[in-house]
């Protein structure tokens, strides 16, 4: 079997979905790749990779049947797909690929796969899991068929159509002059501080969502927003928008319900925490997290673009 340390970034090939013909040769093709995730987990070969299969391997292990997802193509031309199956259907199929199956936020936390092995791993949770819970249709309860490599979902009895969703998640870093906030949530480990967080509402644009999270979250009066980066986050299908949120008064007043501890860091003892150096222990998130980018930049001090009205 064969397996990969990273793939480069994929051309999804969006023009080319709707042609079956074409996604039938590419499933045929021996330059294609298979990835394999079982109950939304990928299968990870040892000792940190993502399984990939040929399409002749996929035909021994006997998943020929299964309809994969198709993901795009490499620099190479190779086609890469996913293929989705329940724990039942690959312990009977394929006995020792369950026990292979990882975790995909495991996966992330611990930073044992490349970013971009990551990146594609997201791209097949997120479609796996939107395949999950659009089996029936939502405006007349028949069921749906998958269509075009599995990025459109149609009702077999109204014909509605479905299409995968991206959620908008604003996640910011407030900052107060040389100092920013670092904060927890009940369900971090009690070392553990990031950066606040939280979806965006009907009707609400960006930055007037960076200014209710705060308030809400930490009673903190938000002025001037800049974006820096995103980040796609896979559980289950959210699109990380990464600011800096600028207050003039430190005084907090805590939501309970959200954050279990918040408090003011200097640049110095962010750069600490980064190194894991922090004299009580205090970390920040993972490499694999947009909130450590978020501490990076302002630890670095790196310029950011102001959002304009």
């Amino acid at each position: 079997m064969l397996t990969i340390d990273a793939v480069t970034q994929l051309d999804r090939s969006s023009n080319r979905r709707a042609d079956a013909v074409w996604l039938a040769e590419q499933r045929r093709r021996e330059a294609s790749r298979f990835i394999v995730l079982i109950d939304l987990k990928p299968v990870i070969a040892p000792p940190a990779a993502l399984l990939t299969l040929t399409p002749a391997r996929v035909s021994e292990l006997g998943l020929g049947g299964e309809t994969p997802i198709f993901l795009g193509v490499d620099d190479r031309g190779s086609a890469w797909f996913a293929l989705l199956l329940d724990g039942a259907r690959a312990q009977s199929q394929s006995p020792t690929l369950p026990e292979q199956a990882v975790e995909l936020r495991q996966l992330a936390t611990e930073g044992v796969l490349a970013r971009e092995a990551l990146s594609l791993a997201g791209q097949a949770r997120a479609l796996g899991e939107w395949h999950r819970v659009n089996r029936c249709c939502s405006a007349c309860g028949g069921m749906t068929a998958a269509k075009d490599g599995g990025w459109r979902r149609q009702c077999w009895s109204c014909g509605r159509e479905t299409f995968p969703r991206t959620d908008p998640v604003v996640i910011m870093l407030p900052v107060c002059g040389d100092r920013c906030l670092m904060a927890r949530g009940p369900h971090f480990p009690p070392e553990t501080f990031s950066a606040l967080a939280g979806f965006l509402e009907p009707g609400e644009d960006i930055e007037r969502a960076v200014q209710r999270e705060v308030l809400e979250e930490v009673g903190l009066t938000v002025g001037t927003v800049t974006y820096q980066e995103s980040q796609p986050w896979p559980f289950p299908h959210s699109l990380m928008i990464g600011c800096r949120a600028e207050v003039a008064d430190e005084r907090l007043t805590i939501d309970p319900a959200e954050i279990a501890e918040a408090y003011w860091t200097t640049r110095a003892e962010g750069q600490l925490m980064l190194d894991g150096t922090h004299p009580l222990g205090r970390r920040a998130p993972g490499h694999h997290a947009i909130a450590r980018e978020l501490l990076v930049a302002f630890v670095e001090e790196r310029p950011l673009r102001s959002f304009a009205r």
